[in-house]
């Protein structure tokens, strides 16, 4: 064809088939796909549950937590109780991955925090750890709720009664785990932590086991039963996905009630932060210097003359001092061990004090001879020593003392149970059992009467 030939136009037709095609069929997908649906919400049950539509949120702040209560009834009585509850009917989509975004030491006190929870309400039993997990897990995103893992496991322990888990406050803590069932509920919290999520009870906030029955389990919809524990979730829009969207965790607290068996909460036990006198390297200077890989492959090896017990973490390093070394020698381990780290912590026996394997006990503890620790980004540096083995002239440089914790005399008679556990202390309170109601509030009681009962857990 000639260069010189024009180019042939369209027919007017043509014209109109290209704006249906360009203008026209996209509207019209747009306006389907915005259509509304019948039913429940979703897209002719094929659109998960966590992307229906979404109520207004109510004007009333979140419900308040309470202290549990139950009713004064035997474990057959609670069973039948329990039984008559129905399940919700209502979808019971699983919760959206928590990935935990906070530093390294929040993370290490975030996982230790949510095992014990798990040992301890759980036992050493894999499925019911999980489901303890993920309740304390929406907890942390549901702003009833404290926001950080910590604050939630151990809302309330400082109360007699009325604390959110009952082993932060009943005793319970003075058993201490076996090392392989410690490290199997880390395992599963550092599992929750980086986004595993156990399925079956969905957003459940509230648990307890049926032979007991709480004030609250018929306000509330039961939306699953694992095991020989029942679940629970808030009623109305606070119990559906969108009030689980709360944003950034908060830094997670030290808690000395489990610092004996996770070093990352030993820090409660150092004094204010200050500067490093017997070295004269600051933390800057440390972490600056190259960095040395101290893995799992060094543990029982000996680096720069200090051997290397345990990791607790890749900042938290457990160290067997040299024999008739000089303790004004011991800061130098900090040159080894902690350069090129911005957060890093040293815990330092010697001889046969050393501890042959973790969680700590309370007696590896006070026989820890000495300690170091930096953080550059907060500015603290640190160097303390254990005075009553080894006396020093500045007593700032000292540990504090460790006392024994005196506990209940019941709680070296809590029993290992599968599953979330029953709780054998007692207390006495004034209740009266009305009958188990749909509604959310309870009415006035017609009569007081006093009764004993145990705590369930998981309120």
């Amino acid at each position: 064809m000639s260069s010189n030939t024009p180019f042939p136009q369209p027919h007017p037709a043509m014209w109109l088939i290209w704006l249906l095609l360009f203008v026209g069929l996209p509207m019209a997908v747009a306006g389907w796909e915005s259509r509304p649906y019948a039913g429940n919400g979703l897209h002719s049950g094929t659109m998960d549950a966590n992307k229906a539509p979404r109520r207004d949120r109510p004007v009333l702040p979140p419900p308040t937590v309470e202290p549990v209560e139950i009713f004064t009834l035997d474990a057959n009585q609670a069973r039948d109780l329990n039984a008559k509850i129905p399940f919700s009917a209502d979808p019971n989509p699983a919760a959206l991955p928590f990935i935990f975004r906070g530093s390294a030491i929040d993370l290490a006190r975030a996982t230790d925090c949510l095992a014990a929870a798990q040992f301890y309400e759980a036992g050493d039993d894999a499925k019911g750890e999980q489901a303890v997990a993920q309740v304390v897990l929406n907890r942390v995103r549901h702003p009833a709720f404290p926001k950080t893992v910590c604050g939630v496991v151990f809302q309330g322990q400082e109360r007699a009664t009325g604390c959110q888990f009952t082993f932060t406050c009943d005793g319970a803590l003075a058993r201490t785990p076996s090392t392989a069932a410690w490290e199997r509920a880390r395992e599963i919290a550092q599992a929750a932590l980086a986004g595993k999520v156990f399925q079956p009870i969905g957003y459940a906030t509230h648990y307890h086991t049926n032979w007991v029955v709480p004030y609250w389990s018929g306000s509330l919809d039961k939306i699953t039963a694992v095991g020989t524990h029942l679940f629970f979730r808030w009623r109305g829009w606070w119990g559906t996905p969108p009030a689980f969207r709360r944003g950034d965790e908060g830094r997670e607290p030290l808690i000395a009630k489990i610092a004996r068996f996770s070093p990352a909460h030993l820090g409660g036990a150092l004094p204010l932060p200050g500067r490093l006198t017997p070295v004269g390297d600051s933390a800057e200077a440390i972490v600056a210097q190259a960095r040395q890989a101290i893995g799992l492959d060094l543990i029982g090896k000996s680096i720069a003359g200090v051997r290397l017990i345990a990791l607790a973490d890749a900042r938290s390093f457990l160290v067997e001092l040299p024999r008739g070394s000089r303790p004004d020698s011991w800061p130098m381990s900090a040159q080894t061990f902690c350069a090129g780290r911005p957060q890093c912590r040293i815990m330092g026996w010697v001889g046969s004090d050393a501890p042959k394997q973790l969680p700590l006990s309370l007696d590896n503890l006070m026989s820890m001879r000495f300690s170091y620790i930096h953080d550059v980004q907060n500015g603290l540096q640190r160097a303390l020593w254990n005075c009553t083995a080894t006396p020093r002239s500045n007593k700032s440089e000292c540990m504090r003392d460790r006392l024994p914790v005196v506990m209940p005399p019941t709680a070296t008679q809590l029993p290992q149970l599968s599953g979330v556990r029953r709780k054998e202390r007692f207390e006495t309170v004034k209740i009266t059992p009305p009958p188990i109601s749909t509604k959310s509030e309870r009415g006035p009681a017609s009569e007081t009467t006093i009764a004993t009962h145990p705590l369930p857990s998981g309120s």
